[in-house]
C-alpha cells in the first residue's frame, strides 16, 4: 500500500520526465505483472462453484475487488450498499465488461450459503460474485491485493478492516484502490478510466 508520502513525492516527480521519456513510455505498452504476482488458489463462489482466483477470475479482465463478512455489522453494510448503487450505474456491463468480486474475510465460517443469503439480503444480482476458501488462501489473496493494514495490531481487528475496493485491469496490469465510501459515482469514474 502506497503511503501519501510516497504518493506525493511521485506526483512532485511526474512533472519532470521529458517528454521523450513519457512518449517512451507510452509506446512500451502494457507491464504484465510478475508469474505468481497474483495466486491462483481455489476458491468457491456463493453458487458453490469452484474458481481459480487469477485463471477464472482476473486474468485480462478489468475486476472491482473488496473484502467483506456475512455477519459484520459495521462497515460492510453501508460498503455493500454503496457498491450496489456502483453496480445498478454500471448496468449490464457488470459481468461483461466490469467483474465484481467480494470476498470474505472468514472464510472458516461464512460458506457459499452463507454469502448467498448475504447477497439476497441486499438485493444483489447477476455479475457480482462473492467468494470463499480455504482460511490460508484467503488471506494470501488479502495481502496480495492489498486490504491489510501495516499495524498488525490493527490488522488483527476484524472490526478495523480496511474500507477500500480494488480496481484493475489485469491486461493492462492497472491497478488503484478507492475508499468504499467514495461517491457511488467517483467509484464509477475509477472504474470507467479503464475501459
Amino acid at each position: 500500500m502506497h503511503t501519501r508520502r510516497s504518493f506525493l513525492a511521485m506526483a512532485a516527480v511526474s512533472p519532470l520526465l521529458s517528454p521523450m521519456a513519457r512518449a517512451a513510455q507510452r509506446r512500451a505498452g502494457p507491464r504484465r505483472p510478475a508469474a505468481g504476482h497474483f495466486p491462483n488458489v481455489l476458491l468457491q463462489t456463493h453458487e458453490g462453484r469452484d474458481v481459480h482466483f487469477y485463471t477464472d477470475l482476473v486474468k485480462d479482465r478489468l475486476v472491482v475487488l473488496n473484502m467483506m463478512y456475512a455477519n459484520c455489522a459495521n462497515i460492510c453494510p453501508p460498503n455493500t450498499a454503496n457498491l450496489l448503487r456502483v453496480q445498478e450505474a454500471l448496468g449490464s456491463r457488470v459481468g461483461r465488461d466490469v467483474f465484481m468480486y467480494s470476498l470474505t474475510l472468514q472464510p472458516a465460517i461464512d460458506k457459499p450459503i452463507d454469502l448467498r443469503r448475504y447477497m439476497d439480503k441486499y438485493g444483489i444480482s447477476g455479475g457480482w460474485t462473492f467468494l470463499t476458501g480455504e482460511p490460508r488462501d484467503v488471506e494470501l489473496l488479502r495481502f496480495k491485493l492489498g486490504f491489510y493494514n501495516a499495524n498488525p495490531v490493527t490488522d488483527a481487528d476484524l472490526k478495523q478492516h480496511t474500507g477500500m475496493v480494488r480496481i484493475g485491469h489485469d491486461g493492462l496490469d492497472r491497478w488503484s484502490m478507492i475508499p468504499a465510501q467514495a461517491t457511488a459515482q467517483q467509484i464509477v469514474s475509477s472504474i470507467s478510466g479503464y475501459l
